[in-house]
């Protein structure tokens, strides 16, 4: 393999390992198989996953930062949804593995 294509991978692998850790929290997990079901308020989010809602707000936070999630605001009340398409993509299979709730379809 020519030296520049290992380079290209090894970076490629460094940013995916970043993005992954950015998934990889238990807390993060759980409210991102909620949004994989769709857009969701704080709190529904917080009732849903059982978090409180100060360590909600910091793992929300962290995955805007991260630009996996992003809101929108209706009044008082913020709704988050999941914007990054390969957060989605990585979603939607741990979802069917690890979220899905018998009986409930996506």
């Amino acid at each position: 393999m020519p030296i520049n294509a290992l380079a290209e991978m090894d970076d490629n692998a460094d940013k995916a390992a970043a993005f992954l850790g950015s998934l990889s929290s238990p807390h993060r997990l759980r409210i991102l198989c909620q949004l994989a079901e769709g857009e969701k308020s704080v709190t529904q989010l917080i009732e849903e996953t059982g978090i409180a809602q100060t360590s909600m707000s910091q793992h929300l936070n962290k995955l805007k930062d991260e630009d996996v999630v992003s809101f929108r605001r209706d009044h008082r009340t913020l709704y988050y949804f999941i914007t990054n398409p390969m957060a989605l993509d990585i979603m939607n299979v741990l979802y069917d593995h690890y979220c899905k709730k018998k009986g409930r379809k996506k």
